[in-house]
């Protein structure tokens, strides 16, 4: 069975009560996710975490090789944009959580976590501008590494933010964006996934298509191939 038919159906459904054309871009965290705050808390430990696994230079794919789709974003500019997968509808690979307890003890403290993973740029790594495939969450950006010298932005919808070490921010992630980066140092993020807030059907609606058709067809085959080693996956 195929979910991207009927996630594009939902879709339709969800851009009614999300606001269509003028629906936010960026979000409040206090008021919209005050959870998402763990993270920032924890920066200390996340970021000590990721400095070892670059120092280590732990093995990690590029997002295209874990996502096909995304070869069109990932794979057409200079250089690679690798992650580190903790965390996708449910599916947890242990051989990378087993590297980052402290960030994944943070995470424990967000519910509702979607997906989560390390986002890193190699120097000078842009990717053009696209927008996300679902509008049935919202993502957020800790920045874990951010160069100080011609330091990376992101540009969603046509608004600017430039990430800063140990801050967080929370956007959606269905309006077109981009990154541009000249930095000659490497960029990396925590991104994490939540559910967009949403009335009660389309809750259900929503919460059906990622739990009920995303993850067992979608979360599981994603994971396995971002796992370093192919390692077990935790329920």
């Amino acid at each position: 069975m195929d979910y991207h038919s009927p996630k594009r159906a939902v879709n339709h459904l969800l851009l009614r009560y999300a606001g269509q054309q003028q629906r936010p871009v960026f979000f409040d965290i206090d008021v919209v996710y005050p959870s998402l705050r763990a993270l920032e808390r924890a920066y200390a430990l996340i970021r000590a975490e990721c400095d070892a696994l670059l120092a280590e230079r732990v093995d990690m794919p590029r997002y295209h090789d874990v996502n096909r789709p995304a070869t069109a974003i990932s794979a057409t500019t200079p250089g690679d944009w690798k992650v580190f997968m903790l965390e996708l509808l449910g599916h947890r690979p242990g051989t990378n959580r087993a590297l980052c307890p402290a960030t994944c003890a943070a995470l424990a403290e967000v519910p509702g976590v979607l997906q989560a993973f390390f986002s890193v740029l190699d120097p000078g790594k842009s990717i053009p501008a696209h927008d996300g495939p679902y509008l049935g969450y919202l993502r957020y950006h800790l920045g874990v590494r951010v160069p100080r010298r011609n330091p990376p932005i992101i540009r969603v919808a046509g608004q600017r933010y430039e990430w800063k070490e140990g801050e967080g921010v929370l956007f959606d992630d269905s309006w077109p964006h981009e990154v541009i980066n000249e930095a000659s140092e490497p960029r990396v993020v925590l991104i994490v996934d939540v559910p967009r807030p949403l009335p009660l059907l389309p809750r259900l609606v929503n919460h059906f298509v990622l739990w009920g058709l995303a993850a067992p067809l979608y979360g599981k085959k994603v994971v396995q191939k971002a796992d370093r080693h192919g390692g077990d996956l935790l329920a």
